[in-house]
């Protein structure tokens, strides 16, 4: 099992009413974070990953949850966020709580184990309605049962929206997950495309947005940002070099920093576990 663990020296266990505890989990892993709220820096990441071609269940995870020495003590805040490639977008004039599963069921298949929940977010003004596996959310009501579960594309959204209001054009971002891609279009600031697409290889990725970028007459001058589960270099990156001239890694930004333990990983790829501590 892939693990992961960064932390810097003045972390003290008995200080946790300090920290702001942040996880994501789903059957693709577990990591959470520790933010010092006093110096406004994080501090600790710990992240597991199943064996290849495997997936976490919700025993697991638990039994991770349970067994570690800093999740079960008491923070100053807590904020979980549940990955799913299942999640639609409702405007906010329109949307009635009521009729959250009508929503989901009108774009997407709704399994037996899908539990549907919704976020509000402010850019744009819309509800994200997205499924959780109940197993998964059921952790939540186990051990964390006051805290309000956010889809991975809330604390993304609202980091994408900061970013596109730099760009005077489009603003094209890519985040890939282990079995499905988001991708979303700003333009002029304002988000005017939003899908999500599974894959079973590069090619896949490659086709769907090369196809979109011609479509939507998106020129390969333009750049792509990425998050998520992809490296400088690797065959991913390699294969979009080809066809578009600028790609660009984004590393998550606020009113944080980071402890120099922190420098040499990727942090693109932890960008919602990272930006949800601004979250509200």
């Amino acid at each position: 099992m892939p693990f992961l663990e960064l932390f810097d020296e003045t972390l003290d266990i008995n200080s946790t009413e300090n920290y702001d505890l942040s996880m994501q989990l789903s059957q693709d892993g577990f990591a959470f974070t520790l933010l010092d709220t006093i110096r406004n820096k994080f501090i600790l990441l710990r992240s597991s990953e199943p064996d290849e071609n495997k997936y976490f269940t919700a025993d697991q995870v638990a039994e991770i949850i349970s067994k570690d020495d800093f999740l079960l003590k008491k923070y100053k805040k807590v904020n979980m966020v549940f990955p799913s490639p299942k999640f639609t977008l409702v405007p906010a004039p329109l949307f009635d709580p009521g009729k959250k599963d009508e929503y989901f069921s009108f774009n997407l298949i709704k399994d037996e184990n899908d539990v549907i929940l919704s976020n509000k977010i402010t850019d744009p003004d819309a509800f994200i309605v997205f499924s959780v596996i109940k197993p998964f959310l059921d952790l939540r009501e186990r051990f964390f049962p006051a805290v309000h579960p956010f889809h991975h594309t809330k604390p993304l959204l609202a980091q994408l929206a900061h970013n596109s209001k730099s760009s005077s054009g489009h603003y094209i971002h890519l985040h890939v997950e282990r079995e499905y891609f988001n991708i979303f279009i700003y333009d002029r600031g304002t988000l005017t495309f939003s899908n999500t697409f599974r894959f079973r290889n590069i090619t896949d990725i490659l086709y769907y947005v090369l196809n979109l970028f011609k479509s939507k007459g998106i020129s390969n001058e333009e750049t792509i940002h990425f998050t998520g589960t992809t490296e400088k270099f690797d065959d991913l990156y390699s294969n979009f070099a080809l066809y578009v001239r600028n790609l660009k890694f984004i590393e998550p930004s606020g009113n944080f920093t980071f402890s120099y333990v922190f420098n040499d990983i990727g942090l693109h790829k932890f960008i919602n576990l990272f930006s949800v501590t601004s979250c509200e």
